[in-house]
């Protein structure tokens, strides 16, 4: 029997993905999560005219793969032209397709050590080389980041803003300072899928069609609507006209896309939702401190709680954590992997793991002796 012929690149690589799901982590431990608290979704859930839309759609017909309307919504909404949107199947998916469209084996990406591990994925598919910094007072590091681009002759360089894992942030004025830096023929790549959950001043300022930057939105966090996959990124047009040549035409479903639509267009759910997110922060951060932990300041929808040791120790609080079921995750490098994050959820998630935590902090410590 003949084997199919992967290339080389596929045969080096391993067969994994980013992030082990929590309906994985159920399955293993054989019972459901008593309070979903690690993915980042939104269980404030979305608009109800979005569940109104999606519930109307006729989803027997494909959706339309220029997704026109929910274009046009985003440019008005953002001030620009539908020339400078694309609609994809989240963000993630639009970084594959935008490292399909920049790098080729061995090119030179920037990110930082630690963050979004989805883009690192990206670029490990596609043959290219990452160059990591390290974080500066658990913030992602502009200046490094961008010194770090013109060293390697960097494609891309990766900024997310506000940040995951950690929760942090710079102002918009600082981004638009720093890109004053940022090498020529290097492409920015601003992820802001928290945005919405940040203060004023945190969106950098770019001009929708400066060349030197693509912003990446999504419908997954404040709006309440992560399986539905639906993410956008504003650029010049030129960057935006070439993802017709590598993107799934059919990939956004009709249902997806007429929820985002109607989401978009309730303002009012979107200004409840940031209320509900502020109260489950101030909450999370509450809880932290009567265990005598720190919760780090955080312009998304959760928030990293310093466990106050090293990696091992907030490892084992994690387990025991996930043990009692409250799902929680962990970032992935040193030093931040000292810290627990928990995303918002609603009273009684936040009473589970008010209740588990005390438990997870003296099991960790019996562990580390």
């Amino acid at each position: 029997m003949t084997e199919p012929r992967y290339t080389p690149l596929a045969q080096s690589l391993p067969a994994t993905v980013p992030f082990v799901g929590p309906e994985t982590q159920e399955r293993q431990r054989g019972a459901p999560f008593v309070a979903r608290l690690g993915a980042n979704e939104s269980v404030f859930g979305p608009s109800p005219r979005a569940i109104a839309a999606m519930a109307e759609t006729a989803i027997w017909m494909y959706g339309d793969p220029e997704n026109h309307d929910l274009r046009d919504a985003l440019a008005d909404h953002h001030g620009v032209s539908p020339e400078n949107i694309v609609v994809g199947e989240g963000i993630d998916g639009l970084l594959g397709y935008l490292v399909r469209l920049m790098v080729g084996p061995g090119d030179a990406v920037v990110t930082s050590d630690g963050a979004y591990p989805t883009f690192n994925y990206h670029v490990a598919g596609f043959g290219g080389t990452l160059h990591k910094v390290p974080y500066r007072d658990d913030h992602e590091d502009p200046v490094a980041l961008f010194a770090k681009a013109a060293e390697v002759d960097a494609k891309l360089v990766y900024l997310a803003n506000p940040d995951n894992p950690m929760g942090s942030w710079h102002s918009g004025a600082d981004i638009m300072s720093a890109m004053e830096n940022l090498p020529d023929g290097c492409l920015l790549v601003l992820d802001e899928a928290y945005v919405e959950c940040a203060p004023e001043g945190t969106a950098a300022p770019v001009a929708a069609d400066d060349p030197r930057v693509i912003r990446m939105r999504t419908f997954s966090k404040v709006y309440g609507m992560a399986g539905a996959r639906v993410g956008y990124a504003i650029a010049a047009p030129g960057l935006i006209s070439a993802f017709n040549k590598v993107r799934n035409h059919f990939g956004m479903n009709r249902t997806a896309q007429a929820g985002a639509l109607a989401a978009l267009q309730d303002s009012d759910w979107l200004d409840h939702v940031q209320t509900k997110i502020t109260e489950a922060r101030t909450q999370i951060s509450r809880i932290a401190r009567e265990n005598g932990l720190i919760p780090l300041p955080s312009a998304t929808n959760f928030v990293a709680i310093d466990c106050g040791r090293d990696g091992a120790f907030a490892k084992a609080v994690l387990d025991a954590l996930v043990a009692q079921g409250i799902f929680v995750r962990m970032p992935f490098a040193a030093p931040q992997n000292r810290s627990i994050r928990v995303s918002c959820g609603e009273i009684s998630d936040l009473e589970a793991f008010a209740t588990a935590l005390p438990r997870a902090l003296a099991a960790a410590k019996a562990q580390a002796g």
